[in-house]
């Protein structure tokens, strides 16, 4: 057990640490988590509105209270529209501005007036004016990496432009806002410059604009991200990651976000329009069926923790068993420890693989609904599940399911790791015996 511990050790050390530590510390990988992060809370009251405009009944239902609210729901379907329209809809302005403001603030720029360059630049190639009007159609999610290319792309030129010294500046009289405004007008000719022709480029060549054109060379990898490979793949580093004590949801949420958003957006215009869901993998699969109570689905193992021989691993399920409703599970992870402890390394890798088989295939052959709404990630996971799937109850069925097989598949290593702590507990005891005795016969 020593020397495969001591391997394991220097494989995390050598390979998973160096690797996770450099994209943990990426300033575009923090840029997109911010910008993803910023726009939460938009994206989560459109959702809500788009589950109670279509309410989960159906449409030739008699009972009372159901029928008044689709009814209502028919009859002021445009007016219910507009929250979701306005924030769901247009998903790409906050993400856009939150990418700038983050990037441009680990480049020593001023944040609000990076964001809205970025704001700016995504506008340019992605929202065409004809007719008196602006087209909608790359505000949602079929613009986002759109979104985050000009975002990106925008801020560097800002920060390159200023590093340089390529910047309009005014006396130290002249007030701070007005200085600021004058030190972004170069910015914006150069952004203007380059991606109005790059766009008019483009269109006249292939008959799409930029993000259309990006949406087709990317739709292999938006197709692949929506399958159990992925799935598993980022189920699979995230464990690992965070394994060798580097937060892991962090990285691989950041990367996987674009295609989570691309693909509710989808979900979302197939719901409304009446039409079968294209997509599985979306965030509300990731938070409710993989990481109950947290990474590694460490809910069941708290519940085990409670009913533990050894009293510290009790008094750590005794303190981690309310966070981990809330899928907060810090205190078991570096409590028990499961962080670089080799007798659970199997369960906690394992295991929420084990869940993502499970609950894609019975999304697959339709005996869960799918993912239609974003949730907090703090939800509890039966409870998010329904709530996800416009609050459907066959979720809730594959969450307790899930919670009831990890518990049964983290026992015996829990069993084993308590041997061994018993194990070491009585030959400490047996050691200190014969030393006490000798103290007091002094």
């Amino acid at each position: 057990m020593s020397s495969l511990y001591q391997s394991m050790v220097g494989v995390i050390e050598k390979s998973i640490t160096p690797l996770a530590g450099r994209l943990g510390q990426q300033k575009y990988v923090i840029a997109i988590r911010d910008g993803f992060t910023a726009a939460l809370p938009f994206m989560i009251i459109g959702s809500f509105m788009l589950v109670f405009i279509f309410p989960p009944f159906s449409a030739d239902t008699q009972v009372g209270f159901a029928r008044a609210w689709l009814d209502f729901s028919a009859t002021y379907r445009e007016q219910l529209m507009l929250p979701y329209r306005l924030s769901m809809g247009v998903m790409t302005f906050f993400i856009s501005v939150g990418i700038g403001a983050s990037l441009g603030r680990q480049f020593n720029l001023d944040p609000v007036m990076s964001g809205l360059l970025a704001f700016m630049a995504f506008l340019m190639v992605a929202a065409p004016y004809a007719d008196d009007q602006i087209s909608t159609q790359y505000l949602s999610g079929q613009g986002i990496f759109t979104a985050l290319i000009t975002s990106i792309y925008s801020t560097r030129v800002y920060a390159a432009l200023k590093q340089h010294k390529i910047t309009i500046r005014l006396p130290k009289e002249v007030p701070t806002g007005v200085a600021r405004s004058f030190e972004i007008l170069i910015p914006v000719l150069v952004i203007i410059a380059t991606l109005h022709p790059l766009n008019l480029f483009i269109e006249a060549q292939t008959g799409m604009i930029i993000p259309e054109a990006i949406m087709h060379l990317l739709a292999p990898l938006v197709s692949a991200s929506d399958s159990l490979p992925a799935v598993l793949l980022s189920v699979l580093l995230c464990q690992l990651f965070w394994f060798s004590g580097i937060h892991g949801s962090l990285i691989v949420t950041g990367i996987m976000n674009p295609f989570w958003m691309t693909n509710l957006a989808a979900n979302q215009a197939a719901l409304a329009a009446g039409t079968a869901l294209p997509h599985i993998y979306l965030q509300g699969f990731w938070d409710h069926y993989l990481l109950i109570g947290g990474v590694g689905c460490t809910l069941p193992l708290a519940f085990l923790l409670l009913r533990s021989k050894v009293v510290h691993l009790r008094t750590i399920g005794r303190m981690g068993v309310v966070p981990s409703f809330f899928n907060i599970n810090e205190p078991i992870l570096f409590g028990a420890p499961i962080i670089m402890n080799p007798m659970l390394f199997l369960p906690f890798v394992f295991v929420p693989m084990v869940n993502a088989v499970l609950a894609y295939s019975a999304t697959r052959l339709g005996w869960i609904e799918q993912v239609v709404s974003l949730t907090p990630w703090t939800t509890p996971a039966p409870i998010g599940a329904s709530w996800a799937t416009n609050w459907t109850f066959s979720p809730v069925i594959m969450c307790l399911f899930c919670m009831v097989l990890s518990a049964l598949l983290y026992l015996p290593f829990l069993r084993a790791y308590e041997r061994s702590l018993l194990k070491t507990e009585a030959e400490k005891a047996q050691h200190t015996a014969p030393l006490i005795e000798t103290a007091r016969s002094n």
